[in-house]
């Protein structure tokens, strides 16, 4: 008698295996990842029990189910883990990649071995025990499962949380009910008849509107303007914004900059309408939406524009005289800051390479922040040496993850997220110290504000939530608190509007520095929901195509009264709306052209170490539509290399993960040569979040002549047949 049947039958065995992957891994991993929802539990039990009743007595069936299961569920963790966000269904082609489940954004490997291992180990004992016949199953157990499934639906339907997707649903669930929803949604339209063919009115979202009572009639005192971007910062981090709202987030990582706040006229319902930094230094320097979605960012197609970015804060105000400044504590390539903030307009744009001071920590992006504000500092002192007034921009980098922070800072706080967030607070709070002390505040208009915001757990709206603190000459005419909700899309409008300057008609926005009696329009897209307020009712739209309305005179709120639910048409419109917004620089129009190369020299490190912070190239997170085929061409020059010469590799990923294209390789970069490589590649389906890196590893510097990016239409015949070629071509000199 074999081992394994003196404890357990052999039928019996092979249920067990199969109930260990699809029922208790699942439900203990949700558990033990802090994903606990009784919704989530039953998404689990429904699904995992369909797949265990389908792999019984099967083994044909059973092979390919729990490999992809395993796969899809370690690589859900993953992503859940590197990005906040579940796979969608554009992922699945390269789920099955081996680089898709072993690097995090950061390039560290899998974030969970244990699970690994233990998702193989039940894959293998199921293969093994799978082959021998057990006692027939009723078919009417397949009732219980679909019974589960259908409970989470009527729940969703009656009572939707706002819980996180990953808490609700596991993956498999999840793709089943967005196909659900997409083919509930087809019909729903089909019965409604045709569309009326009239696009959804934006007026209220696009509008300039500045016919609110001025708070200071002529313009403020102010001679400059300081906007102090901090990295990832939500509002509820401000005491007094959590006061406001009846927030029942309690921790007080930020105590001395929530004491700054009552010094300064804050807006605790102030909107942020993205995620990334680009999307939200855009949104506030250009007074326009940032794309509501995952498309190519609207800085980066700002730079095929001559005209849109002369509207742009940074470019009204030089043309008024003022000398405009824009300082980071990271590498200005990434994102390509390097060419996206001179063309707003900036005369000068500074990035690691300014600061001279020693850093206190060693960070993969740049500056630590404490570090990064004494330099700031000392850059205010040689900007008030001259007596033109002038514009700076600062953002920082520290509270970006990896988190870091000296050891005093980890040692007095739970998690590196809050060490650094307490580190940043003392940071910015000398900084204003310092401020102080300079007389800064006494001639400047100073607005502290985040790009985004990185969440929260179980805080509503957290991802949306952002926070904005004006401090300015006599600022006892301004009041402590700006009722009223508002937003980044404000930015320029109020900075303009401080000075008594005039304000381009095609920019978007209110002012901060007025009052309005009517309430306004706004929009926002975070953590996958797309949302809209007008004023008295607030919507909130889910991958589903299902949207929450919710009876709210504000925005951020934190126990709104729920309304009910709406599909359709009328939620199709919201979306609609979005997509007209997006459209603001290229008007819809499917080419595109983009040069990300400056021709700058670049100092190459002995060794690449991070794939995001050691990119040389700022194309990332560009959107390549369906039906289009886009050429890359590159080339890249020797300015100083020793014998040994260069290492190159180019990269290419999707929503922060490797893909499976066919990238070529460059060739090794010889002293005094160079090297040319073009290719292409079709997309047969919408590429969103792609993103190109290029690492470099030498002794010496080159310099990137040319890396464009050009994607246009495919003749009809390729369009139909869906070709997924990559042609290439490569020449070294």
């Amino acid at each position: 008698m074999h081992l394994s049947s003196r404890w357990l039958p052999y039928p019996a065995a092979s249920l067990v295996a199969l109930g260990a992957l699809f029922l208790v891994l699942p439900i203990t991993c949700r558990y033990v990842l802090g994903w606990s929802s009784w919704p989530g539990y039953v998404s689990d039990l429904g699904i995992g029990g369909l797949l265990l009743l389908l792999c019984y007595r099967r083994p044909l069936l059973a092979a390919p189910l729990t490999l992809a299961w395993a796969l899809l569920f370690l690589s859900n963790a993953e992503l859940v883990n590197a990005v906040g966000r579940m796979p969608v269904p554009g992922d699945l082609k390269y789920l099955s990649d081996p680089q898709f489940v072993s690097q995090s954004t950061q390039g560290s490997g899998i974030r969970y071995p244990l699970l690994a291992g233990a998702l193989a180990a039940a894959v293998l004992a199921c293969l093994l025990l799978g082959r021998r016949r057990g006692p027939r199953i009723s078919r009417y157990a397949f009732l219980l499962p679909a019974a589960l499934l259908f409970s989470h639906a009527v729940d969703q339907y009656l009572e939707p949380s706002e819980d996180d997707q990953w808490r609700l649903f596991n993956l498999p669930h999840k793709v089943l009910a967005e196909g659900t929803s997409r083919a509930r949604v087809a019909v729903e339209d089909w019965y409604a008849g045709e569309d009326s063919g009239l696009p959804p009115d934006i007026d209220g979202l696009t509008r300039l509107d500045l016919s609110g009572t001025s708070l200071l009639p002529g313009g403020g005192k102010a001679r400059n303007v300081l906007i102090v971007t901090l990295e990832g910062i939500p509002g509820a981090y401000i005491a007094k914004n959590r006061q406001l709202i009846g927030s029942s987030y309690e921790e007080d990582l930020m105590p001395r900059l929530s004491e700054w706040a009552e010094r300064s006229m804050t807006t605790p319902d102030y909107v942020l309408h993205s995620h990334q930094t680009i999307r939200g230094l855009y949104a506030m320097l250009c007074g326009d939406y940032e794309k509501l979605d995952s498309g190519t960012p609207k800085g980066v197609e700002l730079l095929a524009s001559e005209t849109r970015n002369l509207q742009c804060l940074p470019h009204q105000l030089r043309t008024m005289g003022f000398r405009t400044h824009f300082l980071q504590g990271a590498g200005l390539r990434f994102m390509a800051k390097d060419q996206i903030m001179p063309h707003m307009g900036f005369q000068q744009t500074h990035g690691r390479d300014w600061f001279k001071n020693k850093p206190y920590l060693e960070f993969p992006w740049g500056m630590d922040d404490r570090a990064y504000f004494e330099g700031a500092l000392k850059y205010v002192e040689q900007l008030r040496q001259n007596k033109r007034p002038w514009m700076l921009t600062l953002l920082t980098v520290g509270t970006h993850q990896p988190y870091s922070a000296p050891s005093e800072y980890l040692e007095r706080y739970p998690t590196a997220k809050q060490a650094a967030i307490g580190y940043l607070d003392d940071a910015v709070a000398d900084f204003l110290d310092g401020l102080e002390k300079q007389g800064v505040l006494e001639d400047t208009l100073v607005i502290v504000t985040s790009d985004e915001s990185h969440g929260l757990e179980n805080v509503r709206l957290a991802s949306a939530w952002g926070f904005n603190l004006v401090f300015a000459p006599k600022g006892d005419k301004l009041p402590k608190v700006k009722s009223g909700v508002y937003g980044h899309v404000d930015l320029t409008a109020s900075v303009l509007d401080y000075f008594d300057l005039p304000v381009p008609d095609n920019i978007a926005g209110r002012s901060l520095f007025r009052d309005y009696p009517a309430p306004r329009e706004i929009m926002s897209y975070t953590n996958g929901l797309l949302r809209q307020h007008d004023g008295k009712v607030f919507t909130e739209c889910n991958f589903q195509q299902v949207c929450r309305r919710y009876e709210s005179s504000g925005f951020i709120a934190d126990r709104p009264k729920y309304l009910g639910r709406m599909s359709g048409r009328p939620a199709r419109l919201v979306s609609q709306r979005a997509a007209l917004l997006d459209q603001s620089i290229t008007g819809g129009q499917v080419g595109q052209r983009y040069q990300f190369a400056n021709r700058e020299r670049i100092d190459l490190k002995t060794e690449s170490s991070d794939e995001w912070a050691d990119n040389l190239i700022g194309a990332q997170y560009l959107e390549m539509p369906k039906g289009t085929r886009t050429r890359v061409t590159v080339k890249i020059e020797a300015v100083r290399l020793d014998r040994q010469g260069a290492t190159l590799r180019l990269l290419t990923k999707e929503f922060d993960r490797n893909n499976s294209l066919a990238i070529p390789t460059l060739p090794p970069l010889k002293r005094g040569e160079s090297i040319e490589l073009s290719f292409d590649f079709n997309n047969p389906e919408t590429r969103k979040a792609f993103s190109f890196h290029l690492l470099g590893e030498g002794h010496g510097a080159i310099r990137i002549s040319d890396f464009s990016v050009v994607t246009e239409p495919l003749p009809p015949e390729l369009v139909a047949s869906q070709v997924p070629d990559t042609a290439m071509e490569a020449a070294a000199h």
